[in-house]
């Protein structure tokens, strides 16, 4: 809810500070736009200020209920606040098992015993395996020279 009323005053503020289109061409359009000095201005924030201030005063209730509202959010965001800080420092001892495995993506499956070369079977490959596949293109044959006959 907080969130949204924060977002909602920063969006209000960039729009707020945006240039205005100042293209209205008809007659007299200066005079429908509402004219307000910069001291008007600070006279209406200096008010609201003071207003928002004596809020206190006029709603004790409401005063109280909202400062403990805060209060329960500040401890909500400490705690969590400490849980994160606590995942992020606290390391966890690598298991034994996962420090002898080798690293892999587990695409692979674990090799069971690891052969040495020596036992592998030589010549593996299929007489398929070894027949070429494609070849590039020769060179056309050439014709006999003719000599003109003359």
């Amino acid at each position: 809810m907080f969130f949204l009323l924060r977002m909602a005053f920063w969006i209000g503020l960039v729009l707020v500070l945006l240039p205005s289109d100042n293209t209205d061409t008809t007659p007299n359009a200066d005079d429908k736009r509402p004219q307000v000095n910069a001291g008007d201005a600070l006279s209406a924030a200096s008010a609201a200020v003071s207003d928002m201030s004596q809020f206190c005063t006029r709603q004790p209730a409401a005063c109280t209920v909202g400062g403990q509202a805060a209060n329960v959010i500040g401890q909500r965001a400490q705690a969590g606040a400490r849980k994160i800080y606590h995942i992020i420092t606290d390391k966890k001892a690598p298991d034994s098992a996962a420090k002898k495995a080798p690293d892999h993506t587990g695409s692979i499956g674990p090799m069971d015993t690891d052969a040495p070369r020596s036992e592998l079977p030589p010549d593996t490959l299929m007489p398929a395996d070894l027949q070429i596949e494609w070849q590039g293109p020769t060179e056309p044959p050439t014709a006999p020279e003719t000599t003109p006959a003359g």
